[in-house]
């Protein structure tokens, strides 16, 4: 077992940032650090970061996916389960529709330089995690966000959309050097993992929208779990194609022992969340995701276990805030702990 960790510069640059803060309770706002929010309160989960390391297995870092090389009975399917592999959640980095406070939903907007920044910023932030596959929706602006994200990974293996919408698109789409597959991560889309649709709203300005229609209503609507837009999906509508999803293509991946990175939207995100850690509905509905932040979860005997999320870079960037974090073994971290959450990268 290797010991990785959010960010390749932990150990180093942002230890000594750490033990240079004067308030003992202040996360850093920059860095490779973990960190989620409670109301107004930082506080870290101490699950794993009191020793030092957070773990994560590199044991299966080649690619071997029926998709990506030719299917025969001698491929090592056969392989030898993981005892943990890593999940890591992005939020896309900003669209151009987010830069111009418009409802977004399924309409396949790109994204803005910030967002390309923070999708880069992202991958820094896990370029020593070992990834094995990787699945986005079907909209450019997560697309763009995993294939920057992993442009700053350090083993530059290379991410490959798999086109299976025909049988002459994967025909087309073959590599026939078998070490270029092993340098090579496929990278799976899939339209239920798309933003949520959102109706008649799609395209319009959110403060008009608030405007005319009242903001308790745009409020009922954007952030309630079963009353969905006009001609839109609920929150609840959402998580039943996102988790439904996830638990046919993405968990089995990680039960036979392969890291998987989703980079999706935020109620795609937070429907997966939701069935992750057990939410309610009542408390999916104040799960705030910040863009471009990455949240990395341990898989484990049949158990997701959270790691919690590097800071964001200002008091916004903040992972999330539910009243599930009272639920965990949580506890205030100070600078000095934060630097000593070191480890070793194979």
């Amino acid at each position: 077992m290797v010991a990785t960790t959010f960010h390749h510069a932990i150990g180093t640059i942002h230890a000594q940032r750490c033990c240079n803060g004067s308030d003992s309770q202040r996360l850093i706002s920059k860095g490779g650090t973990v960190g989620i929010r409670l109301s107004e309160r930082r506080i870290g989960c101490s699950s794993g970061l009191k020793s030092g390391a957070i773990h994560a297995s590199t044991s299966h870092t080649s690619v071997v996916d029926p998709v990506l090389l030719p299917s025969n009975n001698n491929n090592n399917d056969s392989r030898k389960k993981s005892n943990e592999t890593a999940l890591i959640l992005i939020r896309h980095g900003e669209s151009l529709w987010n830069e111009k406070n418009l409802f977004t939903g399924c309409v396949d907007v790109p994204l803005t330089k910030k967002g390309v920044e923070e999708a880069i910023e992202a991958g820094k932030r896990i370029s020593s995690i070992p990834i094995d596959m990787i699945y986005t929706s079907s909209l450019i602006r997560a697309q763009m966000t995993a294939m920057l994200a992993m442009t700053q990974h350090r083993r530059k293996k290379v991410p490959i959309i798999m086109h299976n919408e025909s049988e002459q698109a994967k025909a087309w789409g073959q590599i026939f050097s078998e070490e270029t597959k092993k340098q090579s991560i496929p990278v799976i889309t899939a339209w239920q993992l798309n933003e949520r649709m959102y109706g008649e709203l799609q395209g319009l300005n959110k403060q008009e929208t608030a405007d005319r229609y009242g903001k308790e209503q745009v409020h009922e609507w954007r952030r309630s779990y079963d009353i969905p837009p006009p001609n839109g999906e609920s929150l609840e509508m959402c998580a039943q194609r996102a988790v439904a999803y996830f638990k046919e293509h993405i968990e089995p991946q990680l039960l036979t022992g392969r890291n998987v990175m989703i980079a999706a939207h935020g109620n795609s995100l937070r429907s997966i969340i939701m069935y992750l850690d057990k939410l309610t509905s009542q408390e999916v509905i104040s799960l705030e995701l910040s863009t471009g932040i990455p949240m990395l979860y341990i898989f484990k005997e049949g158990k997701f276990i959270r790691r919690g999320s590097p800071v964001g870079p200002s008091e916004a960037g903040v992972y999330a805030y539910t009243r599930l974090w009272v639920k965990a073994d949580c506890h205030i971290f100070s600078n000095a702990e934060f630097g000593s959450v070191q480890a070793e990268v194979g």
